[in-house]
């Protein structure tokens, strides 16, 4: 039996760390045949978010170096999953479409499947820094590396584990986003973007808009100049984007999730 790891870095997440754990929907996942790990990846929190997240039922895993890829680089080493899935602890993700976005992996034979959190977003859950910020760092990624992801810097993905043997990932920070994704379709995987609804973050923000949109272009500039604007491996440059679509399920459960608060 296939197993889906679901990684969740967090860092002083303890308002936010049980409500996450408990909309992943484990049981419809295994009801369609796959064992299920929740991996916390407690990226040096000084709260009790570790704590909260193994009485939740999630194995935590403390990764004492800070930084999103820090965290999400100990998650990939020490997970179980053949399939692993992801997305912050702030409940700002649909981690309800997970099996969905898992069956289509498979039905469509991809290696990797993406999100879309600016095709149905929802004005609230960003401010409009933030805004125009994910769309001018997704443009200028694809305008660098010639991939068709139209939203470069989603933190949910789904995806087969043995990709991770054939990219090079080196962001430490928020650009590991924007670099798996380049790294992905580059390497000449089957990829594939679908939107998702992106909710408003439970609790204060610790987005640093200009100070992580600075490191994630800096990042950008020095892949380019790095490895260049190589075609894909498996295909011709202008090779169109495998489309997808799965459901925007779990509006309303998010929103009781959100008034139980």
């Amino acid at each position: 039996m296939a197993t889906v790891s679901v990684i969740i870095p967090a860092y002083n997440e303890q308002q936010n760390i049980p409500q996450t754990i408990a909309a992943i929907p484990a049981a419809r996942l295994r009801a369609a045949g796959y064992d299920v790990e929740i991996l916390v990846v407690d990226n040096a929190s000084t709260d009790e978010t570790g704590r909260l997240a193994r009485e939740h039922g999630a194995r935590v895993l403390v990764q004492p170096v800070r930084g999103y890829g820090n965290a999400y680089r100990a998650g990939f080493a020490n997970c179980v999953g053949d399939v692993i899935a992801t997305g912050d602890a702030d409940l700002t993700y649909p981690f309800e479409i997970l099996p969905e976005a898992v069956h289509r992996l498979e039905t469509d034979r991809l290696d990797f499947l993406t999100t879309d959190r600016l095709a149905r977003l929802d004005p609230q859950s960003m401010t409009r820094s933030h805004i125009w910020g994910n769309h001018a760092l997704s443009f200028v990624t694809r305008q660098l590396f010639a991939v068709p992801f139209r939203d470069s810097q989603s933190g949910m993905w789904i995806f087969r584990r043995h990709l991770l043997d054939r990219m090079r990932l080196r962001s430490g920070g928020m650009a590991f986003s924007q670099e798996l994704k380049v790294e992905a379709y580059r390497s000449g995987f089957r990829c594939a973007e679908i939107p998702i609804s992106y909710y408003p973050r439970g609790g204060e923000t610790k987005n640093r808009t200009v100070v992580d949109g600075i490191g994630n272009l800096s990042q950008l500039i020095a892949a380019r100049l790095r490895n260049g604007r190589r075609a894909p491996a498996h295909a011709a440059p202008g090779r169109p984007l495998l489309s997808a679509t799965v459901p925007a399920a779990g509006t309303a459960a998010h929103a009781d999730r959100h008034a139980r608060d």
